[in-house]
């Protein structure tokens, strides 16, 4: 084997200087640019010991070695019957013990990508050779591939958690993945925040005039309170997410003990039970800020000096019952957001699965991204008309001559004076914040996983 990884030096190292710099290794490897980008990152970050920046034979032969355990392992862990060989039934095994569900034909497809003699079972010569230079060493990459990821944050906080192995929990990481999760979230969240205050300005007075739009939405705004009004109500907005993120996760892992049998590994079903669960648990603790954030949003100049002097004004006015108006639908629209975001997201991760899956189980960022935004735009959809009674009972009180409603009675009033659309007012700018918002949260994500020092698998 010494003699192979020479041999293979050799022929990567096409200036003959002794080392390899990344653009050789890409070039050897005729690999496309941006698959490379990430994954030779990971190699050299990994292999590199000394941080100069290129890989001398020593520290090639040292990664190539370690990485070819490290693989040895994955195999022997996928080999159940310990034949020597893996089969489709056996991937399908080892993804339902850790969580991820897929046919016997999804797992031919991930056979055929590692399969180079057509007997659609893998040895471990040819898993050895695939892997060679793939950072992926341990099939529970392939979950890692498709969990939802933390750092996703498109402004509402419905979706079900984040799945963390017993390492990351033991080693720390998880924290630091919810803290990377949270700053992003923070900084998503303020760069969108004009579009999310508009369309609270629209669901909560949209139905006055009848004829809010996105432009004059903007221009009524920046009229009233300058371009700083535009920001009103994200303080609140981005203070949240601290609790609601560790109160989530805390509720999740419990929800999950309750549902499951010790040592038994969590399914689709418990993951969505114990994610909704977990997600009115949250909601519950940190409601008041919710209602605060629409009251500062939809707050006049003046109004409000800030958090606390909004939590004072509602409590010396309205008591303590106004920090939960609008709970009932709030709670109600966890079910169907939750469950079609996780319903679609499945969904589209077996369709790629089925079609898609040939060359490599990793489907790459853009995908990823594409369905995590896709799968959590519908379950806004599903969910919005309770959102938006949510938003208009939490700012009722706020709104001269409005009859104080539940959820019921508004429900009948919206679909008697402005018909079914009349549900959906404000959901334009609701859409048009879900691709910036991740692209942000994601880059954001990426970069205080670095800073905090999460580590890759490799």
């Amino acid at each position: 084997m010494d003699a192979l990884y020479e041999e293979l030096f050799r022929y990567l190292d096409r200036n003959e200087g002794g080392t390899l710099d990344i653009l050789e290794l890409q070039e050897g490897l005729d690999i496309g640019v941006i698959e490379f980008l990430e994954e030779g990152q990971k190699i050299f970050t990994t292999g590199d010991i000394n941080k100069d920046g290129k890989l001398d034979f020593e520290e090639f032969m040292k990664y190539l070695k370690d990485h070819e355990k490290k693989m040895k392992l994955a195999f022997k862990s996928l080999d159940k019957n310990n034949d020597g060989v893996i089969e489709a039934s056996e991937i399908v095994q080892s993804l339902q013990i850790l969580g991820l569900t897929i046919s016997e034909q999804q797992a031919e497809l991930i056979l055929q990508s590692i399969d180079a003699d057509g007997t659609m079972t893998v040895d471990w010569n040819e898993w050895r050779d695939y892997f060679l230079f793939n950072p992926v060493t341990d099939i529970e990459e392939i979950i890692r591939f498709w969990k939802h990821s933390t750092g996703i944050d498109i402004g509402d906080s419905l979706t079900i958690p984040d799945e963390f192995t017993e390492d990351e929990k033991k080693s720390g990481q998880w924290w630091r993945q919810l803290l990377a999760g949270g700053i992003a979230g923070a900084v998503s969240r303020t760069s969108t925040a004009p579009l999310d205050r508009l369309k609270v300005m629209m669901q909560v007075h949209g139905s006055k005039s009848g004829k809010m739009n996105i432009y004059d939405g903007f221009r009524q705004m920046v009229k009233e309170g300058g371009i700083r009004s535009l920001w009103r109500g994200n303080g609140t907005n981005v203070i949240k997410i601290a609790p609601e993120t560790a109160v989530k996760f805390w509720a999740y892992e419990q929800y999950k003990k309750m549902l499951t049998e010790e040592g038994q590994k969590v399914g689709t079903f418990e993951r969505f039970i114990s994610g909704s669960l977990a997600g009115a648990t949250a909601q519950t603790i940190i409601y008041p800020m919710e209602v605060m954030k629409t009251r500062l949003a939809v707050g006049k100049t003046g109004q409000y000096s800030g958090i606390f002097d909004c939590a004072k004004k509602i409590l010396k006015h309205e008591g303590v019952g106004a920090f939960y108006k609008g709970y009932v639908p709030n709670l109600l629209g966890i079910i169907p957001y939750a469950g079609i975001d996780l319903a679609v997201y499945e969904l589209l991760k077996s369709h790629w699965l089925d079609n898609y899956a040939k060359d490599s189980v990793n489907p790459g960022v853009v995908v990823l991204l594409g369905c995590g935004a896709l799968s959590s735009t519908c379950g806004q959809l599903a969910s919005y008309p309770l959102a938006l009674v949510r938003t208009r009972m939490q700012a009722q009180a706020m709104i001269e001559g409005n009859k104080q409603m539940n959820m019921v009675g508004l429900f009948r009033r919206i679909i008697s004076k402005e018909g079914i659309p009349g549900l959906y007012r404000g959901i334009t700018p609701n859409f048009m914040k879900v691709l910036p918002a991740v692209g942000i949260s994601y880059v954001v994500y990426e970069n205080m996983k670095e800073t905090l020092g999460v580590s890759q698998k490799c």
